[in-house]
């Protein structure tokens, strides 16, 4: 009897050890008007780490989710950072907007942990505002206005501009600040006014009098907004007969608002990848399928992506760097110039932590229907004083 448990006390020494998971904490919103844009992002980030584990896992370990609830409340994000860090998170995953995601980023910072915010396109949810852990995959909104301004300069002809900015939130202005750094280097091209206006403004009849009092009709017309401001302005300046091209940022992506611009064409926007069926990357389509997979129907927007893309990074990176710790996987993913993914090249320095070039699909609308017809990356990345605003 004493051999028996003697050899069985031996077995179990030599026995391999079950390897523990890695944990990712997703601290983000599930309730509240943040989790519109958090959820969509979410689901993707997991479709990829379902595909990581059925490969084989992360350095030899499966990668098990944890999960709090932000509820779009900035304390609550904190509090949330702090709930999944004591469910043993070892790398965080937060909301997509800066000021929601912060608060729980800069938990994981303290910890010398990874953070990812799932969708942000402000320049401050990385280095700048949270610490040298942190990251975005998305493509920051100057970059999208920069696009926009070359592309439209390049493909049709455009020489003339007005800007036409929402001030609702700091991603409009982003996109503004984009267009006017970059279009008027180009060849010939001049902006010609600006505007302002607020989102939920019922009239921009004041900011429509004054383009149609320039006397030759603008060949663009940069509006920076998001919805609803966005589909609203839109129709009243093509009811006011201006039929300038119209560009925006990647926030209007989608067709769940035309029918409040019925008839709707020349308006065009950048993307990271078409939801519309028509993307020429066959990993994009057959990303869509999965997502519909798994939730039952496609994406609504493209900002389902970059949770994708944030995932596929980040386990990169920690397979280079063979650990979960911060400061590695930092090294490693800052040692990444155009790492392909499926949404296309990415890229990483000790001084950004974000996207300040990126090859976009445009896509534009015409009768009512958006449809990719071009894509475009920037002939230089944004630089990092027009990224601060200086």
């Amino acid at each position: 009897m004493k051999y028996t448990t003697s050899l069985l006390a031996l077995l179990a020494l030599a026995a391999p050890v079950q390897a523990e998971d890695i944990t990712i904490g997703f601290a983000i919103a599930k309730s509240g008007w943040m989790e519109a844009y958090d959820t969509p992002a979410a689901t993707a980030a997991k479709i990829r780490i379902d595909e990581i584990n059925a490969a084989g896992g992360l350095l030899g370990q499966q990668i098990k989710v944890v999960e709090a609830d932000t509820r779009t409340d900035r304390a609550e994000s904190a509090k949330a950072g702090l709930d999944v860090l004591d469910q043993g998170a070892q790398m965080m995953v937060v909301s997509c907007d800066y000021d929601f995601g912060a608060p729980a980023a800069l938990v994981a910072e303290g910890e010398g942990m990874n953070s990812f915010f799932l969708c942000a396109e402000d320049v401050k949810a990385g280095i700048q505002g949270v610490g040298p852990n942190s990251f975005s995959s998305s493509v920051l909104a100057p970059v999208q206005g920069a696009t926009m301004a070359e592309w439209a300069h390049a493909k049709r002809n455009a020489r003339t501009a007005y800007v036409l900015e929402d001030t609702f939130i700091e991603y409009n202005k982003g996109i503004c600040t984009g267009f006017d750094w970059m279009f008027p280097t180009l060849e010939g091209a001049s902006i010609v006014g600006s505007d302002t206006f607020k989102n939920d403004d019922a009239s921009i009849a004041s900011q429509i009098t004054r383009i149609k009092a320039l006397g030759a009709e603008p060949d663009v017309i940069m509006l920076c907004s998001v919805m609803p401001g966005a589909a609203a302005a839109v129709r009243q300046i093509r009811a006011a007969g201006i039929n300038s091209l119209i560009l925006n940022g990647s926030a209007v992506d989608g067709s769940y608002w035309l029918d409040a611009t019925p008839g709707l064409s020349g308006f065009v926007l950048p993307v990271q990848g078409s939801i519309h069926g028509d993307d020429p990357r066959p990993e994009v389509e057959t990303f869509n399928a999965a997502y519909e997979a798994k939730t039952g129907a496609r994406p609504a927007s493209q900002y389902a992506y970059p949770g994708y893309v944030l995932i596929d990074l980040w386990a990169k990176a920690v397979e280079r760097a063979g650990s979960v710790d911060g400061a590695a996987v930092t090294a490693e993913l800052e040692k990444m110039q155009d790492e392909p993914t499926a949404f296309g090249p990415r890229s990483f320095s000790a001084e950004l932590h974000h996207q300040n070039t990126a090859l976009m699909q445009i896509v534009e609308i015409t009768d009512g229907k958006p449809a990719r017809v071009d894509e475009w990356r920037i002939s230089q990345p944004v630089p990092m004083d027009v990224l601060l605003g200086k």
